[in-house]
């Protein structure tokens, strides 16, 4: 069974079973981060902009990201006494205490860890490292990470991946899940909660299980993606317009992330730059449709969902190759061009449905 923990001043103090710190100076660590994309970046921001206020003493955030210019970005947003720029993936696992990995797939994640620990066989740490895996990975890939670190001294891996979209990252109410060594979960908890995120939810000491849930979680948002596109695409056909499923949900199903997903396909706002690239979501599906056959555990609306989005980035690497796409990156909402091209419309073209819309509209009221 899982615990919220939540700090005594977000919620009450029964629901937070770490203990605060009886001296700030053991929170006086410094903190490094790697990997600034969406999420990544304004968990960065945060920490170094609301971490001092939480935690006294806590030095300026170190960061690194392999372009450097966003690194540059958050530098400059918020101050050179909140955060600094680390020339080297070296010289934050050798400086830092407390490792904060954010990276977009398993691939990356993986090469990272070798890098960490080719640097820390160099120069071996004489104190405890704190590495906190916060990336959407699949679950088994946390035990190769363990066995890169554990040759290695005084080093703790904990899985924190995170709940929330860019907005609510932003605004530090993420919810954060966590495996791992129960002190290592204390430390890292009081210094993300408040400054980063609203919540921890621990899932005890096994690394798979906080990435696990993060998976079952994303699952649930693909399939309620998965229908909503599906409801748009048969309100268009019949002539009824998508815009009124933008209604219908905003009037009966309130929720905040499917209003934004709805906003999204409706209006054809499919901009992955600020938003969740499609790659990612197929990388999500794919990992979550391994879980499910693992477990016998069947997701038919995964399934449809991870076809949908395959054709919606199909279409939109055609229109790349023909030098016409509407965006760079693709946002996962374009599930909805998946749906559409199954019910025989243009993925990305409404315009070019116009006639056809027509055509089925006089077809059926003739019958």
């Amino acid at each position: 069974m899982s615990n919220t923990l939540s700090p005594p001043e977000i919620a009450g103090s029964n629901s937070f079973p770490f203990s605060r710190p009886t001296s700030p100076g053991g929170h006086r660590r410094q903190v490094g981060f790697v990997g600034l994309g969406t999420i990544g970046y304004a968990m960065a921001k945060n920490l170094a902009k609301n971490g001092p206020d939480n935690i006294q003493g806590l030095p300026p955030v170190r960061v690194w990201n392999r372009t450097t210019s966003k690194a540059d970005k958050l530098v400059d947003h918020v101050g050179k006494d909140r955060a600094s720029v680390a020339q080297s993936l070296e010289e934050i696992v050798q400086d830092c205490d407390i490792i904060i990995v954010n990276l977009a797939n398993d691939d990356v994640v993986r090469k990272i860890y070798h890098q960490f620990s080719e640097a820390l066989e160099k120069s071996p740490p004489q104190k405890t490292k704190i590495f906190v895996e916060t990336s959407t990975i699949y679950p088994s890939l946390a035990g190769e990470l363990d066995k890169i670190l554990s040759s290695l001294p005084h080093t703790h891996l904990i899985t924190c991946p995170v709940l929330g979209s860019a907005i609510v990252a932003d605004q530090s109410q993420l919810v954060l899940i966590m495996s791992g060594d129960y002190t290592s979960k204390k430390e890292v908890a009081n210094l993300l909660v408040p400054s980063v995120g609203r919540k921890v939810v621990d899932l005890g000491g096994d690394l798979e299980k906080a990435l696990t849930y993060k998976l079952m979680a994303n699952s649930m948002i693909l399939g309620s993606m998965e229908v909503l596109a599906e409801a748009m695409t048969f309100a268009e056909k019949s002539g009824i317009g998508s815009e009124r499923v933008l209604d219908l949900v905003k009037d009966y199903f309130p929720a905040p992330s499917l209003i934004a997903y709805a906003e999204k396909m409706n209006g054809e706002k499919f901009d992955g730059a600020s938003g969740f690239a499609i790659d990612g979501g197929i990388k999500d599906a794919t990992h979550i449709r391994r879980l499910t056959s693992k477990y016998n555990c069947p997701m038919p609306a995964l399934d449809a969902a991870h076809q949908h989005l395959l054709t919606a980035r199909a279409i939109h690497v055609r229109q790349k190759n023909e030098g016409k796409p509407a965006v760079d990156v693709l946002d996962w909402s374009a599930i909805v061009a998946g749906t559409r091209a199954a019910a025989g419309l243009s993925g990305f073209d409404r315009e070019q449905d116009a006639s056809t819309l027509v055509e089925i509209m006089e077809g059926s009221t003739s019958q």
